[in-house]
């Protein structure tokens, strides 16, 4: 099949169409993990974006079977039920697939899904120009016959710009979902991640998934041991409903983690600010620095805004983590309340698990909620 990738910028990129014919818009990001494109494609926090992935080859060891899930319930494999990119870019697509647990190719998943990709393309060269010029709208169309490029280009400067959507909404579950035993540890979903929910089940508490709406009297109906605000995709200030929930759970000294998404969440809710990064950070080798102790950390990362660092001096957070590369804030702590957060994704799912201490954390103060003695 023909393809075509247009950025806003005017770029033109032409390839092999891949996945299933039609035509996407989102904003154009990149990735740097060399593996993981099963758990990345369904991470719900690239709803809304056209994902190019770095490493040149992509899709040689296929898709594990999306039904396989563990004893909990709990899907196995990917992070939720559907690929959540809108559209995929590579630089060479492997069209046959080997693994131990192999059900079918990414480009017959993407098929089936109703998921188009480009493949041929110099994502080196696209990469380059989204870390200078910073990440943007583009399109993709993937079709039978040659791609009309101004009939493309007049879609594109009509579509919804990403920075304008309520992605949340549709990332977010619509109702209300349990797994595992235990006292039970709310997950408020804005897009949360499968991972999200092993790790509370494996810590030995009930996972309870709530809606992203969810108010304080549907979170404290569960009596939670703690909770856990998530990923996702999209402007945190669009979250107005999730932030008035974490600010009436601070005030009720909840023990709260907040996960990427749910970090900028926590920020908004404790006075701190929010601003987006020029490229963002999507990757499994991002490595930040824990300042209370000097340790340096490899993460795994996802996310296209950060919290204001100089906004944190009026805020009820103390710094707890650095990006080594650029300094952005990686994770806070509430100087008073049982409530941490952390901008990667401890959970990993793809990535390293170096991070998994900070489960421990959140254990810890759920058990003993008083501050940690600085």
């Amino acid at each position: 099949m023909y393809a075509t990738l247009l950025l806003d910028d005017g770029t033109v990129m032409e390839g092999e169409g891949f996945g299933h014919p039609g035509m996407a818009f989102g904003e154009a990001v990149f990735n740097t993990g060399m593996v993981g494109y099963a758990e990345t494609l369904t991470d719900p926090s690239y709803g809304g974006q056209i994902l190019s992935i770095t490493y040149p080859l992509v899709g040689n060891y296929g898709v594990p079977d999306p039904a396989e899930t563990d004893p909990d319930g709990i899907p196995a494999h990917f992070e939720s039920g559907r690929i959540q990119v809108r559209g995929l870019v590579v630089h060479d697509l492997s069209y046959t697939a080997s693994h131990w647990n192999l059900a079918m190719t990414l480009d017959e998943w993407m098929y089936s899904q109703g998921i188009s990709g480009i493949t041929g393309v110099d994502t080196r060269s696209l990469t380059k120009r989204l870390r200078s010029q910073g990440v943007q709208m583009s399109a993709l169309a993937v079709s039978e016959s040659p791609v009309d490029v101004e009939d493309l280009a007049e879609r594109l400067a009509s579509a919804p710009r990403y920075d304008t959507e309520r992605l949340v909404e549709g990332a977010s579950a619509a109702d209300h979902s349990g797994y595992g035993q235990g006292r039970n540890v709310v997950v408020l979903d804005v897009g949360a991640k499968n991972a999200i929910l092993r790790h509370v089940t494996r810590m030995g508490y009930r996972a309870v998934r709530v809606p992203h709406d969810s108010d304080i009297s549907d979170v404290m109906g569960y009596e939670p041991a703690g909770v856990v605000i998530s990923n996702g995709p999209g402007d945190p200030q669009h979250c107005t409903e999730t932030i008035r929930t974490a600010r009436a759970l601070m005030d009720r000294g909840v023990p709260l983690l907040g996960i990427c998404l749910g970090a900028q969440i926590i920020a908004l809710a404790g006075n701190a600010q929010t601003y987006k990064l020029k490229y963002g950070h999507r990757g499994q080798n991002k490595s930040c620095l824990d300042v209370s102790t000097g340790m340096v950390y490899v993460t795994s990362q996802n996310h296209g805004y950060a919290i204001s660092p100089d906004s944190l001096a009026n805020s009820e957070f103390d710094l707890w983590f650095t990006n080594t590369d650029d300094d952005t804030v990686e994770g806070i702590r509430h100087r008073t309340r049982p409530c941490i957060a952390v901008q990667f994704h401890p959970e990993a799912s793809p990535g390293p698990h170096d991070c998994g201490f900070v489960f421990e954390e959140l254990h810890r103060i759920m058990e003993d909620p008083r501050p940690a003695a600085k």
